[in-house]
């Protein structure tokens, strides 16, 4: 079983036992953490779609560490000008483990084992 959720802007496909590093999220490693915007749900041949989200769906997953990307510089330069400027950037990211895929309950109600 595997899903699509949405973290920070971008879309991540899990399942259980993943490692995935998603943008900076609150909490100190070992925390639990729950991702509800669940997209699609796969399970063997069964497909489930949300419009957007899937309702009762989530994945859970653990804080492994906080670290911070690759170093991105931003150059401009204005030719002939004697101008320019050199800026750098690192992104703050979060480390997680998913530990679950938790479909939640179908159309009728009824929870999926």
């Amino acid at each position: 079983m595997f899903a699509i959720i949405k973290a920070g802007g971008k879309q991540y496909s899990v399942a259980a036992e993943d490692v995935i590093t998603v943008m900076t999220l609150p909490g100190s490693p070992g925390d639990g953490v729950t991702f509800d915007n669940v997209l699609m749900l796969v399970d063997g041949e069964a497909a489930r779609f949300g419009a957007p989200f899937l309702e009762g769906a989530s994945v859970t997953g653990t804080i492994v560490d906080h670290k911070r990307g690759p170093k991105v510089y931003a150059f401009k330069k204005r030719r002939r000008q004697n101008s320019k400027r050199k800026r750098g950037h690192r992104q703050d990211l979060t480390i997680v483990k998913i530990t679950g895929v938790l479909p939640g309950g179908d159309e009728k109600g009824e929870a999926n084992a």
